[in-house]
């Protein structure tokens, strides 16, 4: 079991930044994938960037490309999402997610559904 909770988000204008954190717990020793999803209302759930964590190998929607950044920190057990550049259409609830198997990362970042946890959310509002 792994349990995960998302913290830092916040109201920001646009061209600001964030820093989202995603705190692992439980069984924190297996490979998986990190993934970062938003919700906007209305919408469905959109992957935003992806991480495995055996080779911090990082993925990104084309929507975010150049602007967000993934990374985790071992220590801590957290992996975070950097977010500059932030755009009205940023805003949404943020989600982590995690999944025991690398090939979510390559192929299947994207899809919530290839998620077996998830955190509680945390919400991003940009304004312009």
């Amino acid at each position: 079991q792994v349990q995960l909770v998302e913290s830092g988000g916040g109201s920001v204008q646009a061209g600001g930044s964030l820093r989202l954190s995603c705190a692992v717990s439980g069984n924190t020793h297996s490979s998986r994938c990190m993934g970062w999803f938003r919700q906007a209302p209305g919408k469905e759930r959109e992957g935003v960037a992806a991480l495995y964590t055996d080779d911090r190998s990082t993925y990104y929607a084309d929507a975010v490309k150049g602007r967000f950044t993934v990374a985790q920190d071992n220590a801590k057990n957290t992996v975070y999402l950097q977010m500059n550049s932030l755009k009205p259409e940023d805003t949404a609830m943020y989600y982590c997610a995690a999944r025991s198997a690398p090939s979510v990362c390559t192929t299947e970042f994207q899809q919530p559904a290839k998620y077996s946890y998830w955190g509680q959310g945390t919400q991003v509002t940009v304004s312009s």
